[in-house]
């Protein structure tokens, strides 16, 4: 779609349905076969100047020597299409291309992104508008197709639900390079001890109920579990959209939900959908989401991915070093010799095991970063024989076809090593300062006993 251009007479067509910390997403409500069925998302730029996913127009000369054995990404005269050219020829292969949509490049007009902008203002969350604006200066936009919806209806009024979830990081590290103050990294899940963090910083109003590892656990009342509580606390972790418009949690993620969890609000979308007592409606529709999560197996395959973290953040940010060539801040930090302190090995090791560690830590960053979509739509008596997999609900007696979409799946910069690094120590930090106020001190037993 090279030679269409988005101009500003078509940027009413598109109406905004959310936004993560680098892109806008973008619904459609025209009339042209081209875009029906899309959804197109935008780049932001903060409000300082500097792109939110990137820190350069193109790739580094360390990133060209990360992904040197991708030739494709390598040829991209532009970061923007180097990031689309990683969803189709990394993200792709390792997560299945059925399930992996990397969509289409489209050239926007300054005046289109500059309108878009403009008419989306007021239905932004306001921190979120504080934070970045529509990247002007972009040439494309990828247009990709919508996950929430079935591309061709089976009949006249189809209804089609789907969930978004945000599975996080689903294991425990292991890593031997994780230092001993930071060994709570072993038993409990990086998306519990971020929790503490967001709640004192006044991101989240409560913490999450939610644990990945339920999720990730292959047992269907654990799977069960966590998709229960995902619903209890959402954050930007859990959205439902009834044919493409959003109808519980957070529009815009982070700070603010600006869509009401309101249980009976809620009960009462899903009656068009899911066929069951009132006050049932929602727990049916939880069990829905579950079994096909479970019966889907695509959480095995994003846990493999995941896993390419080997060596923990701990261990690759000293790779990183050794990749650009710069004497490594942390084990100056550490008071460690490089050459024969603990992380020796690491600084060791020829600059292709460098690059090797750092490229799949990227890339189950990546993984751990994404989104799961699962649309469903019910099915009839008669419909014909169904391309899509198909659940039979035994509460509602109903059949539904449905198919999972990972989204999202940003190519992360090298620079973020960095801010990786520094934001596993402040999370640490949070929680170890956390469990000091809440432990009674050491020798209050003993004073107790002696009075």
């Amino acid at each position: 779609m090279a030679e269409l251009i988005l101009e500003a007479k078509n940027a009413g067509d598109w109406i905004y349905r959310g936004e993560g910390a680098a892109n806008l997403i973008l619904s459609y409500t025209g009339s042209s076969p081209r875009f029906v069925g899309k959804v197109l998302r935008v780049q932001k730029v903060k409000k300082n100047g500097i792109n939110c996913e990137e820190l350069s127009s193109a790739l580094s000369v360390h990133e060209c020597l990360l992904w040197k054995e991708d030739c494709d990404l390598l040829s991209a005269p532009t970061r923007e299409i180097a990031e689309h050219l990683y969803v189709q020829h990394v993200m792709r292969p390792l997560l299945g291309s059925n399930h992996v949509d990397a969509g289409i490049r489209v050239l926007v007009s300054r005046d289109f992104l500059e309108a878009l902008g403009k008419n989306i203002l007021s239905q932004r969350p306001s921190w979120r508008v504080d934070d970045a604006d529509v990247n002007t200066q972009c040439d494309y936009a990828l247009l990709i197709s919508d996950h929430s919806v079935f591309p061709q209806a089976l009949h006249d009024g189809e209804l089609s639900i789907s969930v978004e979830i945000k599975p996080k990081c689903g294991f425990l590290p292991c890593s031997r390079y994780i230092s001993e103050e930071h060994t709570i990294k072993r038993s409990m899940t990086r998306f519990k001890l971020h929790q503490t963090l967001k709640l004192l910083q006044k991101k989240i109003p409560q913490l999450s109920q939610y644990d990945p590892m339920d999720m990730f656990s292959g047992s269907k009342e654990r799977i069960l579990k966590s998709i229960k509580d995902l619903y209890s606390t959402p954050q930007n972790n859990f959205r439902v959209f009834l044919n493409g418009s959003l109808v519980f949690g957070s529009l815009g993620g982070g700070k603010y939900v600006t869509n009401v969890h309101n249980d009976k609000a809620f009960e009462d979308e899903l009656k068009s959908v899911i066929e069951a007592d009132d006050g049932t409606l929602t727990t049916c529709f939880l069990e829905l989401v579950s079994e096909a999560v479970f019966r889907s197996g695509l959480l095995n395959r994003l846990l493999e991915v995941q896993k390419l973290d080997v060596f923990d953040i701990e261990g690759a940010i000293h790779a990183y070093y050794d990749v650009v060539s710069q004497p490594c801040v942390v084990c100056k930090k550490l008071g460690e010799d490089k050459l024969s302190g603990r992380y020796s090995s690491l600084h060791s090791l020829p600059l292709d095991g460098s690059l090797k560690i750092v490229k799949e830590y990227l890339i189950s960053a990546t993984a751990k970063d994404l989104s799961l979509m699962i649309s469903f739509r019910t099915r009839e008596k008669g419909d014909p024989k169904s391309p899509y997999n198909v659940i039979f609900h035994e509460s509602t007696g109903q059949s539904f076809d449905y198919k999972v979409s990972f989204i999202d799946l940003d190519m992360k910069p090298l620079e973020k090593m960095i801010y990786y690094y520094e934001l596993d120590q402040k999370i640490l930090r949070c929680y170890t300062k956390m469990m000091e106020t809440i432990k009674p001190p050491e020798n209050s037993a003993k004073v107790e006993e002696k009075t």
